[in-house]
């Protein structure tokens, strides 16, 4: 009974781990969406606020420097995509794709020209440790959740804090009511006085930020390790943009969507623990191919987006103005 207990708390423990960086990019996409911006380029950002969250994390041996500068530099990617779309009223989704293949790109540069300078996480203490895990008094020591729930590193609770303060933020403050109206209809914000220019850009420059602390997650994750042929992120920024409509554009429902994507995500490598512990009722995932697994996440990536496609208006968060340049002449 304590090893199919120490098994089950394994598992969850590590869907928690491993898929935190998907509600930070779920959180950071929510955030960009309610200014009526669509942002495609999440990838890419998340790559960014990676590698040189990373890098100047190492430098200093500061996980609150590398929290920071992974902040700013993914902070960048939106300002990019805000003169872009904003100022000069490019196409939001092509714009979106060139800051995915443009953040991408820089990744594997930075990356290849470092070379065998690359810095090793083990020689950076700070982050090792900003890394470990943090047992919470009392809520650890509850059987089965504590250890998978309230043992965990310190990116975690911060990723939890984040969303439920954008959560508070778009729902109780003046600015935040604002924000959500300038998505629903720039054009009667505008009327009111409400700087549409203004709130956009700091809203996509923030929300990308928040992407870029995934990607620093995803760094630490990885141990730092860089592959000239991979790249950390691997799929989880466009996982975060259906995330966004599973959460139904609320950030703390995101924190839920985030852990039934991390089950899909974390079974293809428990698959073989939980068959072999739990025979009678999970035998069965020994059976199922390992590339089905590998594919889990993005096949409930398209069930989520083909269903909100069918899904009425009615009760969606989805701003109204959604992926729609503003032009005030037009107004």
């Amino acid at each position: 009974m304590n090893d199919s207990m120490s098994v089950l708390t394994l598992f969850l423990f590590n869907i928690v781990l491993v898929n935190t960086p998907l509600l930070y990019g779920t959180v950071g996409e929510i955030m960009v969406e309610k200014s009526g911006s669509l942002d495609l380029g999440v990838e890419g950002t998340m790559a960014v606020g990676a590698i040189f969250g990373y890098l100047a994390g190492c430098a200093a041996n500061s996980l609150a420097v590398g929290l920071l500068v992974s902040f700013l530099a993914a902070g960048l990617c939106g300002l990019l995509f805000s003169v872009l779309t904003v100022s000069l009223q490019a196409n939001q989704n092509v714009t979106g794709l060139t800051i995915t293949t443009f953040g991408l790109g820089l990744y594997f540069f930075v990356g290849k020209g470092i070379g065998e300078k690359w810095p090793s996480m083990t020689g950076a203490s700070a982050l090792v440790n900003g890394f470990s895990a943090i047992e919470i008094p009392v809520l650890s020591k509850i059987p089965f959740l504590g250890k998978a729930v309230f043992s965990q590193n310190g990116l975690v609770y911060l990723g939890i804090a984040v969303s439920v303060l954008v959560w508070w933020y778009l729902t109780f403050t003046k600015t935040g009511l604002r924000l959500r109206a300038v998505g629903e209809n720039p054009g009667a914000a505008d009327s009111v006085g409400v700087n549409i220019l203004l709130y956009k850009y700091i809203h996509i420059i923030a929300g990308s930020g928040i992407m870029g602390l995934g990607g620093f997650y995803m760094a630490l994750y990885m141990s730092g390790s860089f592959e000239g042929s991979n790249c950390w992120i691997n799929g989880y920024g466009w996982i975060a943009i259906a995330l966004v409509i599973f959460a139904n554009w609320n950030p703390v429902l995101a924190i839920l969507g985030t852990l039934v994507f991390g089950f899909f995500n974390t079974l293809q490598i428990y698959s073989g623990s939980l068959a072999g512990t739990f025979p009678g009722a999970l035998g069965w995932l020994s059976a199922v191919p390992p590339q089905l697994y590998k594919a889990l996440p993005f096949l409930i990536t398209a069930i989520v987006l083909i269903a909100s496609s069918v899904r009425k208006r009615e009760g969606s968060g989805q701003p109204a103005a959604l992926g729609l340049n503003y032009f005030r002449e037009e107004r």
